[in-house]
């Protein structure tokens, strides 16, 4: 009874049975399909391979003497991130968790390792100027028009269109720099400000871009190191009997 093979060597099925024993008695056990179904062996299909990824970083991790000091068999054996002495779970937002695919966000959130060897992995990706550009050619807006104004007691910014409209249409057909009076207000222009409506896109692309890196990588660790079991086969392989999904 074995979890798996990591480079040829069998993992223990230890962890998953703690893994779950641990959802069974959890919180959220009355949303859990039930014993023996197959559903059910779809949970432990599921399960099983989280912890194959978190036991795959954790080697990885291992190897680039990342600073995790759990070992693989920690990994095998221990029912979550207690195995590492970084910090406890992360918590993904919905966006990143369905780029990563459930499995990875589920271990990414569990395991320190995992969450380790993703920014090991992902150091050094950014979006490029050209992805940059497309991005804000698709989802850029003009910007902003704001006036730089003075008013006898002081200077302030405002759109125009929230100025009174007398007052607006006065400065807007007056000379920079020449005061304007209408009614109760007096105003003089000194700049025209053009305001981005929208932030730098970068840091939202560089996030993606590392997600899909990080993806990339690990299906093929995945393919290349480990080795799945009858039973324990990836809850979306279309040859394992419990797939009922047909589009």
């Amino acid at each position: 009874m074995i979890l798996g093979l990591l480079d040829g060597r069998p993992l223990p099925r230890t962890a998953l049975d703690e893994r779950l024993a641990a959802l069974r008695n959890g919180p959220r056990s009355t949303a859990l399909p039930r014993p023996g179904s197959s559903e059910d062996r779809q949970l432990t299909r599921w399960v099983a391979q989280v912890l194959l990824t978190e036991a795959l970083c954790e080697a990885v991790a291992a190897e680039r003497e990342l600073p995790v000091t759990a070992s693989v068999a920690a990994s095998a054996t221990a029912p979550g991130p207690a195995s590492v002495t970084a910090p406890g779970p992360a918590r993904l937002d919905q966006q990143a968790a369905v780029e990563l695919g459930s499995i990875t966000a589920a271990a990414y959130e569990g395991s320190a390792a995992v969450r380790a060897v993703y920014d090991s992995v992902t150091a050094e990706v950014e979006p490029s100027p050209a992805d940059v550009a497309h991005y804000r050619a698709l989802t850029g807006r003009p910007p902003v028009t704001r006036w730089h104004l003075v008013l006898p007691d002081g200077t302030f910014e405002a759109d125009p269109d929230t100025l009174p409209t007398a007052l607006a249409e006065a400065v807007r057909t007056a000379p920079p720099g020449e005061w304007v009076t209408v009614g109760p207000w007096t105003a003089m222009l000194l700049a025209t400000l053009a305001v981005p409506r929208n932030p730098d896109p970068t840091p939202a692309l560089r996030e993606a871009a590392r997600r899909a890196a990080f993806v990339r990588w690990l299906d093929h660790e995945r393919a290349r190191r480990l080795t799945l079991v009858e039973g324990l086969e990836h809850p979306g392989d279309p040859a394992q009997p419990d797939n009922h999904h047909h589009h």
